[in-house]
């Protein structure tokens, strides 16, 4: 009975250690995360937000998770609005809570371009997760519609 209940215990630690893995603890470390893919692509680490069943799980709520992995082949990265990037720092700012949501703006300049995005944040069990990402023209709900392999 004493083996049951501890490999019972083992087995709730693990899967809540696994659910774990998904969201953040605050929207602005969400997105401060996001960019912290964006460096010199010197390593993996630095390479654009990966396109991977974890990191889909990290970042994104359900309903963008197999969009964000299905993305091969698109003629940019959304999160930094070209096929190429060197930003500057970026400025994130909550700018609404509402009801289940909440949005934050992130501004930066990339490739010496001004970039602005608002970021669509929903607190699930887990943590914050993206909802959806809107730029000037488009959302990233509809840009990995319309790239979808």
């Amino acid at each position: 009975m004493t083996r049951m209940v501890a490999a019972l215990t083992v087995l709730l630690v693990w899967l809540g250690a696994a659910s774990a893995e998904a969201g953040f603890r605050t929207p602005e470390s969400l997105v401060r995360n996001v960019y912290g893919y964006y460096g010199d692509r010197s390593s993996e680490l630095s390479s654009g937000l990966p396109h991977d069943p974890d990191s889909a799980r990290q970042f994104f709520d359900p309903a963008l998770r197999a969009a964000w992995i299905a993305l091969k082949h698109a003629p940019y990265d959304f999160m930094v609005q070209s096929a190429g990037w060197k930003i500057g720092a970026v400025a994130i700012s909550v700018v609404r809570r509402q009801y289940d949501r909440t949005y934050v703006a992130a501004a930066f300049t990339n490739q010496g371009r001004a970039v602005a995005l608002n970021f669509i944040l929903v607190n699930g069990g887990d943590g914050w997760v993206i909802a959806d990402v809107e730029s000037p023209h488009d959302s990233l709900r509809m840009f990995l519609d319309q790239y979808k392999n």
